[in-house]
């Protein structure tokens, strides 16, 4: 039988093995020095393109719903441009099945709203659903992978999947701007086993581009008659 120190000795090897076949390197710089739920290394996380969204009495992403549905708040936790590290870190959450990039933006997100508690009440914490093709592929729902890590990181609001995606509904994510928000087909349906009366609901999501699906979303949670509707998204698309 081995012995403790054995026993840790042999457990460093075999990472240390791995490691030199398969390193395990930041996103953005390249180091090496990363812990197994890291995907890019502290300083690259700092550097960030925060959008401090949250601070402000009216964002950008509140006015992309006034007049589509009632938000009482909408905020995104980083700017989304191409060939940015955010763009890196979405690719690996939703076409790389890359969970660690789901646990970072989770915890950006919970360090965020863990900050607005005391004027921010939240009772669900709502996800966006996919297809059950799209979780075959990619393993996983992002958004619930979200939510599910904003918890883990101390933001202690239940998940409730309160949107089911209905049948025979096709991706937006092709389309451009227009036509996102010209499809009048129901993409939601609300689970009759959750009830939402009266409580405050925090829509999640990846990405924000038009707000046509966040605006769906809320649309089909307003006739479970919450008492009010907020969105967080990990990133804002700038046009």
């Amino acid at each position: 039988m081995l012995s403790l120190g054995h026993s840790h000795k042999l457990t460093e090897y075999t990472q240390a093995f791995f490691h030199l076949f398969y390193p395990h390197i930041c996103l953005q710089c390249g180091i090496d020095t990363l812990s197994q739920k890291q995907i890019i290394c502290p300083v690259c996380e700092s550097q960030l393109p925060f959008t401090n969204f949250s601070l402000m009495n009216i964002n950008p992403v509140d006015k992309i719903f006034w007049g589509r549905v009632p938000v009482d708040k909408a905020f995104s936790i980083l700017y989304f441009t191409k060939e940015s590290i955010v763009q890196k870190i979405i690719f690996e959450l939703k076409y790389k099945q890359n969970k660690r990039a789901g646990y970072l933006l989770g915890k950006l997100m919970a360090n965020e709203l863990n900050q607005l508690q005391e004027k921010f009440h939240v009772d669900y914490l709502i996800p966006i659903p996919i297809s059950k093709r799209k979780i075959r592929s990619r393993g996983y729902n992002q958004s619930k992978l979200l939510c599910e890590s904003m918890f883990q990181n101390g933001y202690k609001v239940p998940v409730a999947e309160s949107l089911l995606k209905t049948k025979g509904t096709t991706t937006q994510t092709n389309k451009d701007r227009l036509h996102r928000g010209e499809n009048s087909t129901p993409i939601f349906k609300l689970n009759p086993k959750i009830n939402l009366v009266n409580k405050h609901l925090l829509v999640v999501d990846d990405v924000l581009t038009t707000g046509a699906t966040l605006e769906m979303a809320c649309k089909c949670l307003w006739q479970a008659k919450p008492a009010s509707i907020q969105i967080v998204t990990a990133a804002y698309t700038l046009a």
